[in-house]
């Protein structure tokens, strides 16, 4: 089976929708997807932040998050990044996956391709 890789890294809300849109296009096409969050991407990961970003006719970006997740397609957030923003006792999601950094090493040598945003 292929895979891709989807990821994150930017705050702008336009650019969030593409990795869910994209992934869950994948699952659809029978390709392994997976999404991972790195550097400034995580600041829409805190609690509330999600449901505020809505653009043009697709749903909230939580409900795009939630129904990624469903769709079996993991989400991984990186601890590092977690750190760089200060965000020790900052509580995500527990349906995503925080993992090391070296996991982002790990993923893109196991996907067939990556894209990034």
């Amino acid at each position: 089976m292929s895979s891709i890789l989807y990821v994150q890294t930017s705050d702008d809300p336009e650019r969030q929708y593409s990795p869910f849109v994209l992934a869950q296009s994948a699952k659809a096409m029978d390709i392994d997807a997976k999404v991972y969050f790195l550097g400034q991407g995580l600041r829409i990961l805190k609690d509330g932040e999600a449901e505020k970003i809505k653009v043009g006719n697709f749903p909230n970006l939580q409900e795009m998050i939630k129904k990624t997740i469903e769709m079996g397609i993991p989400v991984y957030v990186c601890e590092a990044s977690k750190q760089m923003l200060g965000w020790d006792k900052v509580e995500l999601d527990p349906d995503l996956k925080i993992v090391g950094a070296a996991t982002l090493n790990d993923l893109v040598l196991e996907a067939d391709a990556t894209m990034w945003f």
